[in-house]
């Protein structure tokens, strides 16, 4: 395992993608972004030495369940912040049982994400939706320019996916030198919630399949991108084949999906 540079006294590891928040009035903002009452459920995903943790515990909740995946830095943080409704569980997010947090729900999420588990900690969410209230996590910029753009460069599946599903707001840029050791991007604070009232998709795994296709090579068209698949283009007309998906959204999408899936 890669190491880069030390914290605490204890080593980095560059496997876990860590990059710790050096910036007091960032982490404020995680945590004003939200609605805190003595109630709240909040997670954290990997509070390597407590940076975010330390303002989540000065407000207001009923609990904070953190997810760290590095033993170490998980032993530092339960004897610098020893508080009552934080337990920290030594366990990598991606292979906990989600039907945990049935009892505490909902819940709020706050974390500095590693980069590299931006995508599939976003695809748990999705599919855990009904178990948030909403969430702000740090994630790099370009990722989360694409996630919420609507059109042109880097519109494509995620965009209409993870907007289908949640509510989405860019909140603030934050350079590298807020961050130890400085990351080579910016970050964005993104806040999510589940949306509650979601167009009806039928067939919707297939249906997201088929908007993959779509996208495959985003600047060819409908019709070179679908060709390879076993839909029945002859069922679309020729001008909505010439477009591509780029120019398109999720009800224009729908209406060649309702026409293709029969």
């Amino acid at each position: 395992m890669k190491k880069h540079g030390h914290a605490q006294g204890i080593a980095l590891k560059k496997s876990y993608g860590q990059h710790f928040l050096r910036n007091d009035s960032i982490a404020q903002k995680i945590v004003m972004a939200v609605d805190l009452t003595d109630t709240s459920s909040v997670f954290e995903i990997g509070c390597g030495d407590g940076a975010l943790t330390r303002v989540i515990l000065q407000s207001k909740l009923a609990r904070l369940w953190i997810f760290e995946i590095d033993p170490e830095w998980a032993a530092l943080v339960k004897k610098r912040l020893p508080d009552p409704r934080m337990q920290i569980f030594v366990e990598d997010i991606l292979t906990v049982d989600f039907s945990r947090f049935e009892l505490y729900k909902p819940w709020i999420l706050l974390a500095n994400l590693p980069y590299q588990i931006t995508f599939p900690i976003l695809y748990k969410l999705q599919e855990h939706r009904h178990l948030l209230q909403e969430g702000v996590i740090m994630i790099q910029e370009e990722v989360a320019k694409k996630i919420v753009t609507t059109h042109g460069r880097g519109y494509g599946f995620v965009s209409l996916f993870f907007q289908h599903y949640f509510e989405l707001k860019l909140l603030d840029k934050i350079s590298p030198s807020s961050f130890y050791p400085p990351p080579k991007v910016f970050s964005r604070l993104l806040y999510v919630k589940p949306k509650k009232d979601l167009i009806t998709i039928p067939d919707e795994n297939n249906f997201w399949e088929f908007v993959r296709a779509c996208f495959k090579q985003p600047r060819r068209t409908l019709k070179n991108n679908l060709t390879q698949k076993h839909y029945d283009l002859a069922k679309i007309s020729d001008d909505v084949l010439a477009l591509r998906a780029q120019q398109m959204n999720i009800e224009d999408l729908l209406k060649v999906w309702n026409i293709i899936r029969l």
